[in-house]
């Protein structure tokens, strides 16, 4: 058993390398059912995302070579387009990339949680195609089990590192519950449907979508239940979002000093967060100087998370010593299988010399020999036996000028134990 992990990523690779070498839905059961078929492959799990494609395996020793020479293969890339780029991992380093890896200690955005899902989706994936043996097993449990700690004993993944996240999570601290919250989410772009998602994890069920064309906003809206209005409509339905969140491509601001003015006393001055994170601004910023409007732009939130990345670099440090530890011991854990099998082999060779020995005897003494005689040679042989393999070992480390493997064999005879 030999653990092993081969890939690239997003620190090693170009874009366009990673998408020659990714596995998608359509190539991945070929990959699976290749790599099982592999005389030198054990089990097997692919991990394919846009920033990365990993292999990990439990092989027979000194298969790496074989491994390479497959994926170059398999994605018809030539190996010296595809070396340059990879890199190998064996044992306890493959242990512990995959730890790193699902902890989100390797990823581009340090402590990002999607790379556990992925994982795991990769870890089911191969299983459901019987790609997987004990020792995979046991692997990916494992690093299973460390993210979970490391997400328990430290805040790595508690701070937004994101522009979308920023803005959920400062919404989060001024507003002490999102589900009693209405949100205006003017746009219906990637951002601010990523918005919407970190809005509907932390329970917020009332959104309004204002976009310039309706049809546009109508698949955002179904996914989150939220109602639709145009942007000449924002005037009316201001004075009921709690949080407006912005993020269109307008030239100019669409949401004016007035109009927020004119909301706050339909309101009764109840407060209202903005949050602005368009290129150009879609809020003019003289909005910021209204008593009860709290507005934040795009440079606000990027201050905040660069504060957050070097919180996560901070927490970072622990997580990493937590990897160091459990590999560690993952890696021990695996040294010892091999001692139960070396024990397991050594008692089976000890047994059958003496059974072998007994049956000998039973049969003399059957025939009428005497039983002192009879026990003598029993005992005599059965020692001789016994320790002609450690003698021959003694021997051949002393002519051998081998003292630190004399020293060994002596002390796992019990020869040294005072």
């Amino acid at each position: 058993m030999s653990l092993l992990a081969i890939g690239i990523n997003h620190n090693t690779a170009s874009v366009e390398l990673r998408e020659k070498v990714a596995f998608g839905p359509e190539k991945l059961p070929e990959a699976l059912k290749q790599l099982g078929e592999n005389p030198v492959v054990n089990g097997s799990v692919v991990v394919s995302t846009c920033n990365r494609t990993e292999i990990y395996c439990d092989v027979k020793g000194g298969s790496k070579t074989k491994i390479v020479e497959w994926l170059s293969q398999f994605h018809q890339v030539s190996p010296e387009d595809l070396k340059p780029s990879l890199y190998v991992h064996e044992e306890q380093a493959a242990i512990r990339h995959l730890m790193r890896v699902s902890c989100g200690l390797d990823s581009l955005v340090l402590g990002e949680p999607q790379i556990l899902g992925q994982v795991k989706q990769a870890y089911s994936d191969s299983r459901e195609h019987k790609a997987v043996d004990s020792a995979i097993e046991k692997l990916f449990q494992k690093a299973f089990s460390v993210a979970k700690r490391v997400r328990t004993e430290t805040d790595i993944g508690g701070n937004a590192v994101s522009v979308a996240y920023a803005a959920c999570t400062l919404a989060k601290h001024i507003f002490e519950s999102l589900e009693q919250s209405t949100v205006l989410l003017v746009g219906a772009g990637e951002t601010i449907e990523l918005v919407a998602k970190h809005l509907a994890a932390n329970g917020c069920t009332k959104m309004i979508v204002a976009n310039r064309t309706k049809e546009r906003a109508l698949p955002l809206a179904e996914q989150f239940g939220a109602e639709i209005i145009g942007l000449p409509e924002i005037p009316e339905h201001l004075p009921r979002a709690d949080i407006v969140i912005s993020s269109t491509a307008s030239p100019l601001p669409i949401i004016g000093k007035g109009m927020v003015e004119s909301a706050l006393k339909a309101r009764r001055f109840q407060p209202m967060l903005l949050v602005d994170i368009a290129v150009p601004r879609d809020i003019e910023s003289q909005v910021g100087e209204l008593n009860d409007a709290y507005l934040y732009t795009v440079d606000d939130l990027q201050s905040i998370i660069d504060n957050n990345i070097e919180q996560r670099k901070v927490e970072a440090i622990q997580a990493e010593a937590i990897v160091t530890e459990e590999s560690a011991a993952f890696m021990s854990w695996m040294r010892s299988l091999q001692a139960v099998d070396s024990i397991r082999e050594y008692r089976q060779t000890a047994n059958d010399i003496r059974e072998d020995l007994l049956a000998k005897s039973l049969q003399s003494l059957a025939a009428g020999a005497d039983a002192e005689k009879v026990l003598l040679e029993l005992s005599n042989k059965l020692t001789n036996k016994l320790i002609h393999a450690p003698t021959r070992a003694l021997q051949s480390a002393a002519e051998k000028g081998e003292p630190a493997k004399l020293a060994t064999i002596r002390q796992s005879l019990g020869l040294d134990n005072s």
